[in-house]
């Protein structure tokens, strides 16, 4: 039985080979034919890559030198060159006490090297489970190459023990980790994924996944109906009501890519992170898009044996070589699990929010696209997002932090005319809402922005979108993709998300371009154009307590109170008018 989906069974048939290319229509057939079944639907094999993946070619096992002043992204003294302070700011945390206890992570991936003597301590063997081979015991699978050292070296990040004398120390090095193996089959199923992802949500808290479609330029993807429905259940229903925390790495394709193209990364349920490396610059393998939250740090420029993320590794070794957002995404995960242990009480969107307010821009640096601020103040980057996770922050604001209020959906307003795109040039479409005022569910302060798209040209990957809110925050949804020769398929109703017009009022005139940007003309037709507002009717930080007056908390919540007076005198005046 599948806990996902009501009513729903997952059958085998043991006498057809499990990596089956083809439909087997007779048994699906035979099914349907059963008064029994409402439904039924053959699962199909995609392909799922493992971000970040490096080969190996020395594996660092000197077992009598600990890491730790290695662990530069954890406190970074300038080692392997780096910017001294550019770090996860993780010791302010460790001071307060927040070790990551009673916090529990699923590491989805390709298996946990659970044996692992910096990892044993800390496993949680209750919550594990190895869905590519259907058993409770996730142990990568042995290749030469040690290719399936993805997941070991990510739980390292998280979970690996101190002061052990072995390899180095995890974010959150007292949390509990559990491997959920679910990347080694020789195809990915929509099963597979939503299984994974719901894996006992009411003792997993945050589910880290280091992985998502090709990040080869030219795929547009994301998750499945099922894989859909069980993150939406995550959210809604895990950790007791207060939701899966489902932490996501950005993708490795680089300037080549778009991770608005990744369907996981650019889900609104789930925290995209990006990476840096040791001295603020952008990796070279670094997707950017406006989905993308906050970041941490990894290696991708240099050549310093050092300057990688150093970590467990398989048959209890270590290694300093793990590398590409694979490596980010983890380490959020352990700066998430300090924050719950501050506060267990913390919902998926008060992390959300908590990541906006706390992230900084520090000592980043990108060549290619400036920092800006949206309608509210907030500081962000295309690429980076609101700046690197600082852990003494987030343990601090979240110790007192007030849930947010209720989430509302506004349909913001629909163009469902064709629209040819210019050869040269943009075209441009504009949208007033009123965010649903008056209504039940009237969006106020803005969370996520989805741009609802349906295209087709004769170059997908020339294309380029951008889209302005009301208070000028300009959105870039979709960029270049030299790769991406798609002429066919296009973008079907895909949810293009940006996180940077985060707290602005959406009332007003929305603005979208798109353009060609590549070297030869192309023809295109925009087919539809839907706007999806997400956030609250009321001000969600104008309750939070500010202890930092030089803080984006303490400037988020003036505003606020600026905005709930001066809407105030103006519903009076209106009041005094009409009489």
């Amino acid at each position: 039985q599948l806990p996902f989906l009501d009513s729903g069974y997952f059958f085998y048939h043991n006498g057809l080979a499990k990596a089956r290319r083809r439909r087997s229509l007779q048994h699906k057939l035979r099914l349907e034919k059963d008064s029994r079944v409402r439904k039924a639907v053959q699962q199909e094999g995609f392909s799922r890559r493992k971000r970040g993946y490096r080969d190996i070619n020395d594996i660092d096992i000197n077992m009598n030198d600990p890491l730790f002043t290695k662990q530069w992204y954890l406190i970074n003294t300038g080692q392997a060159d780096g910017t001294p302070g550019l770090d996860l700011n993780v010791a302010e945390a460790w001071e307060l006490g927040y070790t990551g206890k009673g916090v529990t992570i699923g590491i989805m991936d390709d298996g946990i090297d659970y044996l692992h003597p910096d990892l044993a301590s800390n496993y949680n063997a209750k919550a594990s489970y190895d869905f590519s081979s259907n058993d409770p015991y996730p142990y990568p699978r042995y290749t030469d190459d040690w290719f399936n050292s993805h997941g070991t070296r990510c739980a390292g990040e998280v979970s690996a023990a101190a002061n052990n004398n072995i390899c180095g120390v995890g974010v959150a090095y007292n949390s509990k980790v559990a491997g959920i193996r679910m990347l080694d089959q020789p195809f990915m199923t929509d099963i597979i994924e939503a299984s994974s992802i719901s894996h006992m949500p009411q003792v997993i808290d945050i589910y880290s996944a280091s992985w998502g479609p090709t990040d080869n330029g030219k795929t547009v993807d994301g998750p499945r109906e099922l894989t859909l429905q069980a993150m939406a259940d995550g959210v809604n229903k895990g950790r007791g009501g207060k939701g899966s925390i489902y932490v996501w790495a950005s993708g490795d394709g680089g300037s080549y890519d778009d991770c608005n193209c990744d369907g996981y990364a650019s889900s609104m349920w789930t925290i995209s992170i990006n990476s840096a490396i040791n001295d603020g610059r952008t990796a070279l393998y670094d997707e950017s898009c406006s989905s993308t939250l906050a970041s941490t740090f990894s290696n991708g420029r240099k050549r310093n044996p050092e300057a990688g993320v150093a970590t467990t590794d398989l048959y209890g070794n270590c290694t300093l070589r793990h590398s590409g957002t694979s490596a980010a995404a983890p380490e959020a995960a352990g700066v998430f699990a300090l924050a719950l242990e501050a506060n267990l009480h913390l919902t998926w969107r008060d992390m959300q929010h908590l990541t906006v307010l706390t992230s900084k821009r520090n000592q980043l640096h990108d060549e290619v696209h400036r920092w800006r601020r949206n309608g509210v103040g907030l500081e962000f980057n295309h690429l980076f997002g609101y700046g690197v996770l600082d852990a003494g922050a987030m343990v601090k604001m979240a110790k007192d932090w007030k849930t947010v209020p209720e989430r509302f959906h506004c349909v913001g307003g629909s163009i469902q005319e064709p629209e040819k795109i210019p050869p040269t040039g943009k075209l441009v479409l504009t949208l007033t809402t009123d965010a649903c005022e008056g209504k039940e569910n009237f969006v106020r302060y803005l969370e996520h922005v989805q741009a609802v798209i349906t295209v087709n040209s004769t170059r997908r990957g020339d294309l380029n979108i951008n889209m302005t809110s009301p208070m000028g925050t300009k959105s870039i949804l979709l960029s270049w993709r030299p790769r991406d020769d798609d002429s066919k398929v296009g973008f079907d109703k895909w949810p293009f998300m940006t996180t940077h017009t985060w707290g602005e009022d959406p009332r007003g005139t929305w603005a979208l371009e798109i353009g060609f940007v590549g070297s030869q003309p192309q023809r295109g037709v925009l087919k539809e154009w839907t706007l999806m507002l997400h956030g609250t009717q009321s001000a969600p930080y104008i309750d939070q307590i500010v202890k930092d007056y030089q803080s984006k908390l303490a400037m988020s919540k003036k505003e606020e109170l600026e905005e709930e007076l001066d809407e105030a005198v103006e519903r009076s005046l209106k009041s005094i008018l009409s009489k």
